[in-house]
């Protein structure tokens, strides 16, 4: 390529950058910050309609006179006002981040994923929540750490912690087969299996097949090693059809529980529950089924007094 063609696709490349970012690029602007014709930026742009087109992407260059300038339109550019609203709203109800990493999530999101015209009104429907922000209260930064664990999983390879229990400040060294990352109010979990342990000494269940959960922000050393594990396929753990079952975090065994749930609102006894079935209904309640992991049902069960009742 000669040294034409090198300034050329330079130049599409950050057009192309400037205009996904969401900015509207004025002509003479632009043939003023390249030393070139009006012309041939607008021949840019037809360069990047006429690739747009040939890869059937949902997008395209357009000018806005209003705007004065050339920018990205299209349903593959931007989530529209009430899909980034949602996004927001949804991050800041989660409070899973410290401000330092949730803030700038939240800024890029706006910034970026609608069209510039809209920007101001959504940041002003998310600023005072943002204001407000109350951090979770570990204060622990964890995009790093939750990166690399995502990495693990997905290459298998065994990962070495130091783990701070909920009872007692002793932290335990554990060598861990990751298979899954998953977020449950307010915070993130490594789902895996423990490597060389003690069962019969360590576990009040031994027989427990299950994978341990641990909370994320109380890793207080983490190491992802070159260690493969494999698993088989025909074992292999599902993340989305566990964390169907695993609703509180709680480790054990898999149980299948049956109540009678005589409350207001069965929805909310479906919503918390995935795998929740109704095998009954009449004017005094409904007859639920479901499938769950771990101890962390009971205390479920019991925090909704008289509104449910086992059934054996």
């Amino acid at each position: 390529m000669d040294v034409f063609g090198e300034a050329k696709s330079a130049r599409l490349l950050y057009l192309y950058s400037q205009l996904t970012s969401g900015a509207v690029l004025s002509k003479a602007e632009m043939a003023q910050h390249f030393h070139v014709t009006q012309r041939s930026i607008q021949r840019d742009m037809e360069s990047l309609r006429y690739f747009f087109a040939e890869q059937q992407l949902e997008q395209t260059v357009v000018y806005d006179r209003q705007a004065g300038g050339y920018r990205l339109e299209g349903t593959g550019s931007f989530l529209n006002n009430s899909e980034i609203l949602a996004v927001c709203k949804i991050l800041l109800g989660s409070r899973s981040l410290v401000k330092g990493e949730m803030l700038p999530i939240l800024d890029k999101l706006i910034q970026r994923c609608i069209p510039p015209e809209n920007r101001q009104a959504v940041q002003s429907l998310v600023s005072n929540e943002k204001f407000h922000y109350i951090a979770p209260h570990h204060g622990q930064t964890l995009l790093d750490s939750l990166w690399q664990l995502g990495q693990a999983v997905e290459k298998r390879w065994v990962v070495e912690i130091d783990y701070e229990k909920l009872k007692g400040s002793d932290a335990v060294t554990r060598s861990i087969e990751p298979v899954g990352l998953l977020f449950s109010e307010f915070y993130f979990y490594l789902v895996g299996f423990i490597r060389d342990i003690d069962k019969q000494a360590v576990f009040e269940n031994p027989d427990d097949l299950s994978p341990t959960i641990y909370r994320v922000d109380r890793i207080r050393r983490l190491k992802v090693t070159t260690d493969h594990f494999r698993v088989p396929y025909k074992d292999r753990f599902e993340e989305g059809e566990f964390r169907k079952r695993v609703q509180f975090m709680y480790g054990g065994n898999l149980q299948r529980i049956k109540f009678k749930y005589t409350g207001l609102s069965i929805e909310a006894v479906l919503d918390r529950l995935p795998t929740a079935k109704i095998v009954s209904h009449d004017e005094t309640g409904w007859v639920v089924t479901a499938e769950v992991f771990g101890k962390g049902i009971e205390m479920w069960l019991r925090s909704q007094g008289s509104t449910i009742k086992i059934i054996n």
